[in-house]
């Protein structure tokens, strides 16, 4: 690594390198269950850094096989995807610069955090939609590379869905810009002698020579992580050709992303809740039925364990929110202490909407509410609040979306173990499913928080386990299986949103079938062959490789 190093700085590098042990010790963890420790961590300056990175690792790819580079912006990646034993590339310290912003759509850098990019587009009242539950934590170079889903994709979809542009850095180290082709623009990119001429060329003839297997292949669920996006790449109705469809998602594993360019949605003005408190789920298949007929703008869920654990450790939010928000969620959980005498329920549920006006807004809440009331003991709903105000309500969407980062930071005997923590069925199967997932929960002593959108049947399942025994170990990877096999029977994906990285790599071939993993490998070939980019993720994960990899201290 030390000639590599040399040879960079001789080339002209001009960001950071550190191979400290303090700096490996911390990039060796995402938000996953793994360890893997970098040989170096490089702080490029801007995407001319990145390209001579690429460049000088494809040349001393001949002499150091093991040299790979792996992108990293923010860390919060739950499946292992943001770490490798080679080099990680940190792009938050310097390439994290938004260029420009305007009420229809907004460029930016991968180190750029999320909540920079909000405040940045909220000035114009709009919004990039499909933000993660850690929108305080992210950064947008994970948002891009895993596809991100998020609270509103039951409405505004996926991160794939908003992205007009990107800029990447390919495996040949030329930076160009992709975005969607026509027909007649494909050809012209096809019918260059360069590189990216092959790649379009290559991708185009895949995809039409096995167009058919490719589109069913997709799954028949809201949204998915698993493998490359190929299905939607190539139209022949529209006549559109897209690669972003194929690197949003793809973990770095085809380029490094230096530049995104987001559509944005203007932002409503109100919005309002309706939380229901569900005793038992029995019939929770037609309380989902009901609510999807009113279109929410999110539909939400937690249960009763991240219930029990935000109450537990209530002093924790007080140093993530501050004195006067922590003083409010107090105050304003009160009534709810008083719902709680009544019974603990087993699920709660979330359902926002909004609109342009507060009494859109009160209409909108007050139109389910009559629908569900009328029918409230039928469903053995324990209890209703409406919110109006946009006040209280807050409480909810702090347990909701700081749950995994309280079980990280404060239950000290045991650690967050993500292995099945992103599965996706539809939703009108979840009264079957759910009972026979907490049926394989309990079979393992897994102690578990349970969160998700419910709107599109995707559960965010969260065990807690002392992952240096060896016997807690040992369960992971029967209790994956039964989930996975659970899950496809439902004809479910074993990701909606979190990707594949270490932790479902692995099982594409149990998802996709050989034909259609072989495609992706092919994929892969055809972006990377000298397999530069991210190793071990998608096509080319291995279980026994990842498990190696389990973390043993904390």
């Amino acid at each position: 690594m030390d000639s590599f190093k040399q040879k960079l700085r001789d080339a002209g590098f001009r960001g950071d390198l550190d191979d400290s042990a303090s700096a490996k010790d911390f990039y060796s963890h995402d938000a996953s269950l793994f360890e893997i420790v970098p040989e170096l961590i490089v702080f490029p300056k801007d995407a001319k850094d990145v390209s001579l990175l690429v460049k000088i690792a494809a040349e001393e790819k001949k002499h150091l096989p093991q040299l790979s580079l792996t992108g990293r912006s923010a860390g919060t990646d739950m499946a292992g995807g943001a770490i490798n034993d080679s080099v990680i590339v940190d792009f938050t310290k310097y390439v994290n610069n938004i260029k420009s912003v305007t009420s229809e759509k907004a460029t930016a850098q991968p180190g750029v955090f999320y909540r920079d990019f909000e405040a940045a587009t909220f000035k114009h009242n709009a919004l990039m939609p499909t933000y993660p539950a850690s929108k305080s934590l992210a950064a947008l170079g994970g948002l891009v590379n895993n596809n991100s889903g998020g609270e509103k994709s039951l409405e505004f979809g996926k991160t794939a869905d908003w992205v007009e542009s990107l800029k990447v850095v390919w495996s040949d180290g030329v930076e160009r810009t992709v975005k969607p082709l026509n027909k007649k623009q494909l050809d012209k990119k096809m019918a260059q002698k360069d590189f990216e001429g092959q790649v379009y060329k290559k991708v185009y003839e895949l995809c039409e020579k096995h167009y058919d297997a490719i589109k069913a292949a997709k799954p028949k669920v809201s949204k998915n992580s698993m493998g490359y996006g190929l299905w939607d790449v190539w139209d022949r109705e529209t006549g559109i050709f897209d690669l972003n469809r194929l690197i949003v998602g793809s973990e770095g594993t085809l380029g490094l992303t230096t530049e995104v360019t987001f559509r944005l949605t203007p932002t409503r003005p109100h919005s309002g809740l309706l939380v229901l408190f569900m005793k038992d789920i029995d019939r929770l298949g037609e309380v989902i039925n009901v609510v999807l007929k009113h279109k929410p703008a999110t539909f939400e869920s937690f249960d009763d364990q991240t219930l029990y654990l935000s109450i537990k450790f209530l002093p924790a939010f007080h140093k993530m929110l501050g004195t006067k928000a922590f003083v409010r969620l107090l105050f304003n959980l009160i009534p709810d202490g008083l719902q709680l005498l009544r019974g603990i329920p087993k699920l709660i549920l979330m359902i926002e909407f909004n609109g342009e006006t507060v009494e859109e807004v009160k209409s909108k809440i007050h139109a389910l509410h009559k629908d569900l009331g009328v029918k409230r003991a039928y469903y053995e709903i324990n209890g209703f609040e409406e919110d109006e105000s946009e006040i209280k309500s807050e409480k909810f969407w702090i347990m909701r979306r700081q749950s995994f980062q309280l079980l990280r930071s404060k239950v000290k005997d045991k650690h967050t173990a993500p292995f099945i923590d992103d599965l996706i069925v539809n939703p009108g199967y979840l009264p079957e499913f759910l009972p026979k997932l907490r049926k394989i929960i309990k079979k393992y002593k897994l102690f578990a928080t349970i969160a998700g959108h419910m709107g599109d049947g995707n559960f965010h399942i969260i065990p807690l386990m002392k992952l240096e025994d060896q016997q807690e170990r040992q369960k992971i990877l029967p209790a994956m299986k039964e989930v996975n096999n659970l899950v496809l029977k439902y004809g479910g994906s074993l990701s909606g949103e979190h990707n594949d990285g270490l932790v479902r790599g692995p099982w594409l071939e149990q998802q996709f079938g050989k034909e259609i993993v072989g495609l992706f490998r092919e994929v892969k070939d055809i972006f990377d062959p000298q397999h530069i980019f991210n190793p071990h993720k998608k096509a080319n994960a291995d279980w026994d490789y990842s498990f190696d990899h389990i973390r043993d201290h904390f």
